[in-house]
């Protein structure tokens, strides 16, 4: 396996909840051409959703104008509703997860092949569900904090998520290194959160510093992921 023109490094981006600051964050990563993966629940993604955290306005965004906005990233699956799938009879969890691929196929025009588990919570007749639909990789909340190739991509397990203390020192790592095999670099989080945080300069800090690297691959999860597929 190797990513384009024999790279053996490749960096992704994976968000949830199709909240009003990923106009922000797809911004920063436009301006470093960075490639993220946006994970949407389509039955509530509208401005009437929102809540606070810490102080902090977060409101998911209407539809009109999403396309467009998302235009060169990825739409996956992050089921209907937002419910701990785990919890639900076998019909519902079906209905959470078809749904959503029928509703954001459409709304988006493109073919839908990741999830990210809502609450990173699942279980063996959510992971069927997937299988039985075509979905090929569905993310936890789980972090490795390496960036070796995983086998079991409807369990995949990030790097990190965007807080973890070691975020810099893994940038440095995954930059620094010359592997012999495929490394990925997978970093996940909600881009509210750095609103609750005040942490928008970190972000911009790491994308700078990981970005327009000739021997990394630049890709959504599904470029990433799917070489082989």
């Amino acid at each position: 396996m190797f990513f384009p023109n024999n790279k053996l490094k490749a960096l992704t981006f994976s968000y949830d909840d199709g909240v009003e600051q990923d106009r922000r964050l797809v911004k920063l990563f436009n301006k470093y051409h960075l490639k993220c993966t946006f994970n949407l629940n389509s039955g509530i993604q509208s401005g009437s959703s929102r809540w606070e955290n810490q102080g902090v306005s977060v409101a998911r965004m209407n539809v009109q104008g999403l396309k467009e906005l998302y235009k060169g990233h990825e739409i996956a699956v992050h089921s209907l509703t937002h419910p701990k799938l785990e919890k639900l009879d076998t019909e519902t969890i079906e209905n959470e997860i078809v749904q959503d691929i029928i509703n954001l196929q459409n709304i988006f025009d493109c073919k839908i092949q990741g999830m990210a588990y809502p609450y990173g919570t699942y279980d063996n007749r959510v992971i069927n569900v997937l299988k039985e639909n075509n979905i090929k990789y569905a993310r936890t909340v789980k972090e490795s904090e390496n960036f070796n190739i995983q086998s079991n991509l409807l369990e995949l397990e990030a790097t990190c998520h965007h807080t973890n203390a070691n975020l810099m020192k893994l940038a440095e790592e995954f930059v620094s290194m010359n592997p012999e095999e495929p490394k990925i670099f997978y970093i996940w989080g909600h881009s509210y959160e750095f609103d609750v945080e005040g942490r928008w300069d970190r972000m911009e800090k790491l994308c700078a510093f990981l970005s327009n690297r000739e021997d990394i691959f630049y890709g959504t999860n599904s470029e990433v992921l799917l070489r082989n597929s």
